[in-house]
């Protein structure tokens, strides 16, 4: 069951100027951006500026997915700088949950999930899509940060995650917790949604049956607002989670399709 949502699905900013949308508007974007958040008020606006400067030109949208926040969240979306579609969860239901619900809303064909913290640089979007594209339809691209701003405990417990659900689960993805991934749609949707999901993105699309690319991404230190994970909460969940991801492989073969018969013949 998806979570709440608040009705209507509204916007940012509402209606378009005099004479009407540009015609590339009206056959809808290329792009989605989704932004799962929950108290990131004092982030909304310059990210949105980002993003938008990042997608110039191009047909997109954002889709902020409000996960329960309890500060002025919804009152930044509604203040941003560019149009920007709103979803709030009545109550907060985890990231996973947040993605699912953005990407269920979204209305491009491509996807693009970005962390709401700003440590991630939407300048990066424009080259990771063009990877996807080259790459195929059944490809996610994954964020790779090859630079870690964050704190020396965050790095190292990271590194040791990374190396160990590497070797358990074989996704041969060097970063997973990179929040920046661009992907088709359609592969998203035919995953299994669990909570927690996001952390294993990577061996969920190769056990369907799709490929997955690292790309290296900037990454920046967080200059507003708190982190919502500790270190202790997220090594917990991590364990859980992985032998949960374990199970889940184990429970599913890809089957393999033979080629088609050859037509039957006649009598010569």
């Amino acid at each position: 069951m998806s979570p709440p949502l608040s009705p209507p699905d509204r916007q940012a900013h509402g209606a378009p100027a005099a004479g009407g949308p540009p015609a590339d508007a009206l056959a809808g974007p290329l792009i989605s951006v989704v932004v799962p958040v929950r108290n990131e008020a004092p982030n909304v606006a310059p990210l949105v500026a980002e993003i938008t400067a990042a997608l110039a030109g191009v047909p997109h949208e954002i889709i902020y997915v409000d996960d329960g926040s309890t500060d002025g969240t919804a009152e930044a979306v509604y203040a941003a700088p560019a149009p920007v579609r709103l979803l709030r969860h009545a109550a907060s239901c985890g990231q996973s949950a947040a993605i699912v619900t953005g990407i269920r809303a979204a209305q491009a064909p491509w996807i693009a999930t970005l962390d709401g913290d700003g440590q991630n640089d939407p300048a990066d979007i424009p080259r990771l899509w063009a990877r996807a594209q080259v790459e195929g339809g059944d490809t996610l691209v994954a964020g790779w940060r090859t630079t870690r701003k964050d704190t020396a405990t965050k790095r190292f417990t990271s590194r040791i995650a990374n190396r160990v659900r590497a070797r358990l689960l074989g996704d041969a993805t060097p970063d997973t917790g990179c929040g920046l991934k661009v992907f088709p749609r359609e592969l998203f949707l035919a995953l299994p949604h669990f909570d927690h999901m996001h952390r294993f993105l990577p061996a969920l699309v190769l056990r369907g049956g799709g490929r997955v690319v690292s790309e290296p991404v900037g990454h920046r230190p967080r200059t507003r607002g708190v982190s919502k994970y500790g270190t202790l909460d997220r090594l917990a969940v991590g364990i859980v989670d992985l032998f949960g991801m374990i199970w889940l492989q184990r429970r599913w073969t890809r089957p393999r399709l033979l080629p088609d018969e050859p037509a039957a013949r006649g009598p010569g």
